[in-house]
C-alpha cells in the first residue's frame, strides 16, 4: 500500500469504527498538539502501516489492520515527515494503555474533530473521514 519512498519519522493511524474516529490526547503537548491520532516513530525496517498498527495496540491497546494509504506530508506544526493510514478495528476496547505517552482516548464524531483540533486535519484525512463518517 505504501507509496512513499523516504522512509517517514512518523506515522498516524487513521482509524473509524462506526461513526465514530478514534483520538489520543498527549500526556505532555506538542506544541500546539494535544489531541491527535495514536501516532509514533517508524522503526527500521517497517512500513508506515506496520508502524500505526503497532503503534496503536501499544497506545490504546487496540488491534487494527491497515485498510488504505491516506498519505503522507511535513507536519507544519511538528516539522516531523508524516505518514497517514486509514485502518479498522480488529479486536479490543480502546483504552490508555500507554500512561506515559497519552492521558487519555475518545471516540469523537465527525463534528466533534474541530473543537479538538481547531487548526484543522491534513486535507486528504479530512476528505478521508469526511467520506466514511456521518455529518
Amino acid at each position: 500500500m505504501t507509496t512513499e519512498t523516504k522512509k517517514p519519522d512518523v506515522s498516524a493511524a487513521i482509524i473509524t469504527d462506526g461513526e465514530r474516529v478514534l483520538m489520543v490526547r498527549r500526556r505532555v503537548k506538542e506544541g500546539e498538539l494535544s489531541w491527535q491520532f495514536p501516532a509514533g516513530g517508524v522503526e527500521d525496517g517497517e512500513t508506515a502501516e506496520e508502524a500505526a498498527v503497532r503503534e496503536t495496540l501499544e497506545e490504546t491497546g487496540l488491534t487494527v489492520k491497515p485498510v488504505k494509504y491516506i498519505g503522507d506530508r511535513v507536519h507544519p506544526k511538528s516539522g516531523a515527515f508524516m505518514a497517514y493510514t486509514a485502518c479498522e478495528v480488529v479486536d479490543g476496547k480502546a483504552r490508555v494503555a500507554d500512561e506515559e505517552e497519552l492521558d487519555k482516548v475518545l471516540w469523537v464524531s465527525h463534528g466533534e474533530i474541530p473543537d479538538l483540533v481547531p487548526y484543522g486535519l491534513y486535507g486528504p484525512v479530512q476528505e478521508y473521514l469526511d467520506e466514511v463518517l456521518p455529518h
